[in-house]
């Protein structure tokens, strides 16, 4: 992949941020939005001249990423996104739909009206991203709703277990997002925000799993 085609997410660094852990953090969250399509190999220069840094933090971010699973090390300049067999992607999307059904489940009780109205702003971002068919935006707005929800607890320990399966599906979500009218004809964010105001643990547990359903489960047909 030469470095003019990267399409890495942007994210500013930070004040107090090391190079280390901003380059670390682009490229992780990079992975998680898709950027990195599955079976193209990435070179570590190809990068480095992306991001406009050496070689060094670079190296050492997917160093870090290879140990979370969202990369496979090719020789010592190359990665690309693991392969995917239909036994994994099931296992990843059951993990997937246990965790995020424990940790709205979990928030539920931390939600309040200000929370809400975050929410439903990030919705309406998701919408319009929809409506105009901007894959990367779909993505990115997707991944913030989740992120919100789950994260209302800042003592969480689910949301960081959630993040490591993200890290593992996000190369797919792309395809996903391929037949997004077909396979997710219900908004199941919608449900969710109408079972937070109605407080229905019930409710909410059944629209996060039908999200996750809908949004991701099809792609078994695909990998089949």
């Amino acid at each position: 992949m030469e470095p003019t085609s990267l399409d890495l997410v942007f994210e500013p660094r930070l004040h107090g941020e090391t190079v280390q852990q901003w380059v670390f953090r682009r490229l992780r969250r990079s992975v998680m939005a898709g950027r990195f399509p599955p079976g193209q190999a990435v070179t570590i220069r190809g990068l480095a001249e992306a991001l406009g840094v050496s070689a060094m933090p670079v190296r050492e971010a997917l160093r870090r990423l290879v140990a979370e699973r969202a990369l496979v090390l090719l020789d010592n300049r190359r990665v690309r996104v693991p392969e995917m067999t239909v036994r994994r992607f099931d296992e990843l999307v059951a993990a997937r739909t246990m965790l995020e059904v424990e940790a709205a489940t979990r928030a539920l009780p931390l939600v309040d009206a200000a929370f809400l109205r975050r929410l439903h702003a990030l919705n309406r971002a998701s919408d319009a991203a929809v409506e105009t068919n901007d894959t990367e935006a779909m993505i990115e707005t997707n991944l913030a709703f989740h992120a919100a929800l789950y994260g209302r607890n800042a003592d969480s320990v689910l949301l960081p277990l959630i993040e490591s399966v993200w890290l593992q599906i996000g190369p797919f979500m792309r395809m996903a997002l391929a037949d997004l009218e077909r396979y997710y004809p219900v908004d199941r964010h919608a449900e969710a925000l109408k079972a937070l105001e109605a407080r229905d643990r019930t409710a909410l547990r059944h629209a996060i799993e039908a999200d996750i359903r809908d949004g991701i489960g099809h792609l078994l047909e695909k990998l089949a």
